[in-house]
């Protein structure tokens, strides 16, 4: 590891337990703070993290002033779920419709800024089991401490839950495989974030709308990359949440999943000039699946989709404006 990353590591690591409640409380003024859950077809599990948020940190402490669940075209009771457990519920195909419908987390999570007011943004993943409030004040201790910090990374222990048992150490497998030897051979310095794909981590407003969102699975990677480019490596710090548990994508999707990080990885490497391209790549994956027939081929396309940054967007003010009067 660069001794850049080490040094980073050292000073911008922390666990949850160092933020505790009441000193984000002193800290936090007149910032307002949004959670933000992106989610499609978590009616199991949206209602208890949406009802730990606004227990813990809306009744019984005002530290977060909202939650939004964004909707992606769920097709089970998740919007339902969330609302009754208190959550502020948007449809993601009714945020900007003038800018289009297109699909996958990252779109969700690019509207949020729209029907948000926060000026410090806290994503959570709506799949998660075991979730506590922990996970929301962790993320947020480091941007209420800190100016300079402007993102903030979770990273936790993630087992891999087979038949019911958890394998410890065995989730994260496109991060291990994919995600990480991408980040080591191009991106060195940001060689110690321990959870890069994670999908909880927060931000400033001010610094997320001026970044693009991917729309598919390299949503993680491409913020944490153009973070990196946009503020530094000092403005980024990680902060170990414990454990998480969620349920895990069939190999076929990690695939799929893993050919969009690359596709992401491939367009940072374009856009930050870290490469000069001969031709775009490929966005077919062709997979193979044993039949009672022989050897069926399964074509998808894992094209990345990309949103501009908000900031750029007409409609983003006029939407702030009418959401804060």
């Amino acid at each position: 590891m660069l001794p850049e990353a080490a040094s980073w590591m050292r000073r911008r690591t922390s666990a949850a337990a160092d933020w505790p409640l009441p000193g984000l409380l002193a800290a936090k003024g007149t910032t307002r703070i949004s959670v933000v859950l992106p989610a499609r077809d978590e009616q199991e599990t949206v209602g208890a993290i949406v009802g730990a948020v606004r227990a813990d940190l809306m009744e019984r402490a005002p530290l977060v002033d909202e939650i939004v669940v964004v909707d992606s075209r769920s097709s089970d009771r998740t919007a339902a779920v969330a609302a009754a457990a208190g959550a502020e519920v948007v449809a993601q195909d009714d945020v900007l419709p003038g800018q289009g419908r297109m699909s996958g987390k990252g779109e969700a999570l690019w509207k949020s800024l729209a029907v948000t007011t926060g000026d410090l943004i806290v994503f959570v993943d709506a799949d998660l089991r075991g979730f506590t409030s922990s996970y929301v004040t962790g993320l947020l201790g480091p941007l209420l401490a800190d100016p300079g910090v402007g993102y903030v990374k979770g990273c936790y222990d993630r087992p891999l839950l087979t038949g019911g048992r958890p394998a410890e150490g065995g989730g994260g497998r496109v991060t291990e495989l994919v995600a990480r030897p991408l980040i080591n051979l191009h991106w060195p310095m940001l060689a110690a974030v321990m959870q890069p794909l994670g999908g909880e981590y927060a931000g400033r407003r001010a610094l997320l709308e001026r970044l693009p969102f991917v729309t598919g699975y390299g949503v993680e990677l491409g913020l944490l990359l153009d973070v990196f480019q946009e503020a530094g490596l000092d403005a980024i710090a990680q902060v170990d949440l414990g454990r998480r548990v969620h349920a895990h994508q069939s190999i076929e999707d990690l695939g799929r999943m893993s050919g969009q990080i690359m596709l992401t990885a491939w367009s940072r490497l374009q856009r930050h000039r870290r490469m000069l391209p001969l031709e775009a790549p490929a966005t077919a994956l062709a997979q193979f699946a044993r039949t009672p027939g022989g050897t069926e081929v399964r074509e998808s396309d894992i094209g990345v989709g990309e949103r501009r940054p908000m900031a750029e967007v007409p409609e983003y003010a006029a939407a702030r404006r009418s959401l804060l009067s």
